[in-house]
């Protein structure tokens, strides 16, 4: 049961964060994981992503060829990886960030920023919305992420990140 999920972005939009936080997560359920992340020079606004390998057998290769999942937040994001995905994939996309979507049968729009903004009032939990879609599109345990969110972050933000998670979850 090998599943390969790439998030991307721009700088500072978390993709990284949420990669690892997936991957955290399928390691706490007992499956084998790797993350793996490249990004821009910039600090912020340059190109971003990160890649997560789940699979219930050893790993050997931490390269996603041709992720079943793709979560573009940016129109940049979503041109230069779509061609990679698997033919029976999903593309999970930002339909604010990403105005022209690539033509692709299996497309989950979702404006992702425009809910941090507006249901949470800050563009940071637009990761953690994002990662709540890519869970209930994959069928992954969302208990196993709120789990990893509790780990990772201060108690301070977990009832919003929490919140975060679920608006994506329903949004699907």
């Amino acid at each position: 049961m090998r599943t390969q999920l790439r998030f991307s972005g721009s700088g500072g939009q978390g993709v990284i964060t949420a990669a690892i936080i997936f991957a955290e997560a399928a390691v706490a359920q007992g499956f084998n994981a790797v993350q793996s992340q490249s990004y821009g020079p910039e600090a912020r606004g340059g190109a971003s992503k990160a890649e997560v390998i789940i699979d219930d057998e050893k790993i050997f290769h931490p390269h996603v060829k041709s992720p079943d999942f793709l979560l573009a937040l940016t129109q940049k994001a979503a041109d230069k990886y779509f061609n990679d995905l698997s033919l029976d994939g999903t593309l999970i996309i930002d339909s604010d960030l990403v105005p022209n979507p690539p033509k692709f049968p299996n497309t989950v729009s979702v404006p992702f920023t425009k809910l941090a903004t507006e249901k949470l009032g800050n563009t940071l939990f637009t990761n953690i919305i994002a990662l709540g879609a890519v869970a209930k599109v994959s069928s992954f345990d969302i208990d196993a992420i709120k789990n990893a969110i509790f780990a990772r972050f201060p108690i301070s933000s977990i009832e919003s990140n929490f919140q975060a998670l679920q608006l994506g979850f329903r949004s699907v």
